[in-house]
This record gives structure tokens, sequence and C-alpha cells, in this order.
């Protein structure tokens, strides 16, 4: 069997002329030595059956090109030999030949039409041949249905070929889906993996230089405030060594997910503890409990938070700042207000309300945030598309009197849509 598949596809290797030619050098041998042995009683070969054959295997050479005039030659060729009054079962070898070439390379319309021709062309010759001839070859029925045979596995042949051309282009358009479905997976990764580098380290250098230059302050004055400040430098880094080796666990490890906790409401206690001494006094308040909260938004919720107070000791100057976490039914209502400046986290001066991120629409993912202006940093960035990817919403802006205020409404559950989008 594997010999002759290999057969096959030399063949089809082939350039479409030799094997055309190779076709009719088949066909030729068939049909010659049939012609040339006819039965005693009728006619014999002579020179008007060798034109007929020539015409016909001439014919052949051309049936890819015009399949439907070679099988009109050929036939008409057949037709001639039953009427001169050969009688033979390979003369109509070329015939067979032109009909299958007419339905594997046409349609299904073309080769009905062709059938039909062909049958009532067919049984005309038997019934005019059997008046004449005593033995005929066969009975006008019969006569009528043998050209249907090749055209109905040419048929059968061109019917499978377009199946298998379609499997081939639905194996081509799916792997393409499956390219763009992983390249679009690898894009939200890498974002996802830049949100949460971007959050311990702006977080944890931020809050160890400051307690490095208070440290640096209180060194020679008040040696208790310095140590106390370097006992904070120490723990902030021992926190961010843990959260990379975290981060880079995942990376590495594809086969397995990292079993360290993510971060969460409990731990904003410890967070905002980590900003004493640095010349902010932060407070934090907590209205109701955080039982059956999903983890991704309890994550968003905490990373906004430090996101905020970073940008609050890093650019506000500000001498107080609150944090107030509430849950309001199925919302949960995140905020951060500080008594500093409000101009350097402010983007671009546009008209309207303060800048705001909606939740995502339910027909489908959010649009991709624009790219972070000269005056709208990675901070306010990676704060909306949080609050975005757990179907919440971000709204920042001054608050009159002074100060600047961050609040985010986030989904207690997450909906549909934020599942779909992958964790944050």
């Amino acid at each position: 069997m594997t010999s002759f598949d290999g057969l096959v596809e030399r063949a089809r290797s082939l350039p479409s002329l030799t094997a055309d030619l190779l076709v009719v050098a088949v066909v030729g041998l068939f049909t010659a030595s049939d012609a040339a042995s006819n039965d005693p009683d009728y006619q014999q070969a002579d020179g008007l059956t060798w034109l007929l054959l020539a015409i016909s295997l001439t014919a052949l050479v051309w049936r890819r090109r015009w399949p439907v005039p070679v099988a009109v030659v050929t036939g008409a060729a057949c037709a001639g030999w039953a009427l001169h009054g050969h009688i033979g079962e390979l003369l109509n070898l070329p015939v067979i030949v032109a009909l299958y070439t007419v339905a594997v390379l046409g349609d299904r319309r073309r080769t009905l039409w062709t059938g039909l021709v062909a049958s009532l062309v067919s049984g005309a010759v038997a019934l005019r041949v059997g008046r004449d001839v005593a033995n005929p070859q066969g009975l006008p029925v019969l006569e009528m249905i043998w050209p249907l045979v090749p055209l109905l596995l040419g048929e059968v042949i061109r019917m499978r070929r377009q199946l298998m051309d379609e499997y081939a282009a639905r194996a081509v358009r799916a792997e393409e889906e499956r390219e763009r479905e992983a390249a679009r997976r690898v894009h939200e990764e890498r974002l996802r993996i830049a949100r949460e580098l971007h959050d311990i380290v702006a977080h944890t250098v931020t809050a160890m230089t400051v307690q490095a230059g208070v440290a640096l302050d209180a060194f020679d004055t008040r040696p208790e405030v310095s140590r106390q400040a370097m006992r904070q430098v120490r723990d902030s880094g021992k926190e961010a060594v843990g959260e990379l080796r975290a981060t880079v666990t995942v990376l590495r490890a594809h086969d397995r997910e990292s079993t360290t906790p993510a971060p969460g409401l409990a731990q904003l206690p410890e967070l905002v503890g980590r900003f004493t001494g640095s010349g902010v006094d932060a407070v934090l308040r907590h209205d109701g409990t955080a039982d059956g909260l999903s983890p991704m938004v309890e994550l968003a919720a905490y990373r906004i938070v430090q996101e905020a107070l970073t940008n609050v000791v890093k650019h506000s100057g500000a001498r107080h700042a609150a944090v107030s976490v509430a849950l309001h039914g199925d919302r949960l209502c995140v905020e951060i207000v500080d008594d500093g400046r409000p101009s350097r986290i402010e983007p671009p001066a546009q008209p309207g309300p303060p800048s705001r991120t909606e939740p995502p629409s339910q027909l489908g993912p959010p649009p991709p945030p624009p790219p972070p202006s000269a005056a709208e940093g990675f901070g306010l960035v990676g704060m909306r598309e949080r609050a975005a990817a757990v179907g919440g919403s971000i709204e920042y802006g001054p608050v009159s009197g002074g100060g600047f205020r961050v609040r985010a409404v986030l989904p207690v559950v997450l909906p549909t849509e934020a599942l779909r989008g992958g964790r944050p």
C-alpha cells in the first residue's frame, strides 16, 4: 500500500504535459489493440479506423485545457467506430477518460448536462447499430448508462478534493486564530507583569528613599528615629525581594502556580503603616468586612492604594493622607485623599470632568488605554488598567481647598467580561 501511495505521489509531481502524454500512451495501447483484433464477421481495421484513433489520442492531449470539446471529439470518434462496424470493449476508452476529465475539472451543472447529452447520443447510436448488426455491443439502456460511470467517478473525486481543500483552509485559519490568541495572551501577560513590577519597585524604592532620607537627617540628633527608619528600609527591601521572587517564580515555572498569596485588604494596615516616619501622616479607615470578595478585586484594591500612596510621597508634598475602604452593596469603594499639591499627576488640561475610566462594556473587552503622556505617568495608567481589568471604574483629580483624590469603585464579584480578560 505504501509503494502504491508513493507511485501516486510521483505521478502527481510530474509536469501536466508529461502526465497527459503518459495517459495518451496507455489509452492508445489498449484502444489500438482492441481496434486491431475485431471480430472476423464485422468490419476490420482500415484507414478510417486508425484515423479516428489518431484524432482521439491527439484530442486527449488537450483534455485539461478544453475538456468539453475533447469529450465531443472522442465521443464522435467512438460513435464513428460503432457506425463503421467495429465492435469492441475498449474502443470507448478515450471518451471515458474525456468524460472523467469533464467532471473532475468542472462543476456539477456541467457534469449533469454532459451526462444527459452523452447518454442520449450513446443510446441513439446503439439503436442505429442494433438494426444493422446481429450481435450489437449491448442493449440501448446499457449503452446509455456507461457514459455516466466516468462522470460519476469524476464528480466524486472533485467533491473529495474540494472537501480536502476546505479542511486544509480551515486548518490554516485555525492555526492563524491560535497564533493571534497566543499573541494576545502574551501581550496581556506582559502588561500584567509590567504592572506588578512597577507597583513593587516604584512603591518600595520610593518608601526606602524617603525613609533613608529621614534616617540621614536624624542620624546625629535623633538616633532612635534613624534606627526606626532604617528598620523600615530593611523590612521594605525584604518584602520587595519576596514579591519579586514570587513574580519571577511564576515566569520560570510554567507547569505550576506560585504558592505565595497575593496581597489583599488584610495587608492594607501594614501597607499604610510603612509611611510612618516618611513625612506623611497616613491613616486607614476600613468599613465593612472583606468576606466574599474576589482575590482579584482585593489585589486590585491593594495595588491602587499602594500606587496612590507612592504618588503622595513622591510628588505631592502632602503632610496627611487618608485611605478609606468601604463596602456599599455589591461595590467596594476605595478612596485616597491627601492635602498636597494636585498638579504633579494631573493629566494635560482638558475641558470636562476629571479623568474617569468606565467599566468594560458588556459587548466586549475594554479598548486599550492610551499611552501615558509626559504629564501623566505610568502610575495612573496602571491604576486605570487594574480597575478596568476587574470591571470597575476609577476617577481622580484635585479637590476643592487643595489636595488630590483618587476614588475607585470595584465589583465585589467579577463580571463575566473581567473573568475572560484574565487575571490582573
